[in-house]
């Protein structure tokens, strides 16, 4: 019983971050863009920086322009270190997706 409580908090310490989907053409793969602004220590000048990360998403429920969440976690595959958790808001590429009926 104890160790599922401890299995939990380890769960709980994972690096949580949100970003946006750039690309989505691998099965199961995403890469997220992700976007923070630090100021720089000698100018103070605010700037932009990006990083990439490449999720997994077993579902392939997001798509390219949603922001989503990601959670850090084991090695995957040799750059994959990240799943996504949830689709936080969907993209606009996500709703001009033509529908059966329209065809």
């Amino acid at each position: 019983m104890a160790e599922n409580i401890e299995k939990e908090e380890d769960r709980a310490a994972r690096k949580v971050i949100v970003g946006v989907v750039v690309s989505d053409k691998v099965a199961k793969t995403r890469v997220i863009d992700v976007e923070r602004r630090v100021q720089h220590r000698f100018y103070d000048k605010v700037m932009t920086k990006r990083s990439r990360f490449y999720a997994h998403d077993e579902k392939n429920e997001s798509h390219e322009g949603d922001t989503v969440e990601i959670m850090s976690t084991r090695p995957l595959s040799r750059l994959k270190r990240w799943r996504i958790v949830r689709v936080v808001k969907a993209g606009r590429k996500a709703e001009a997706i033509p529908t059966e009926a329209a065809k």
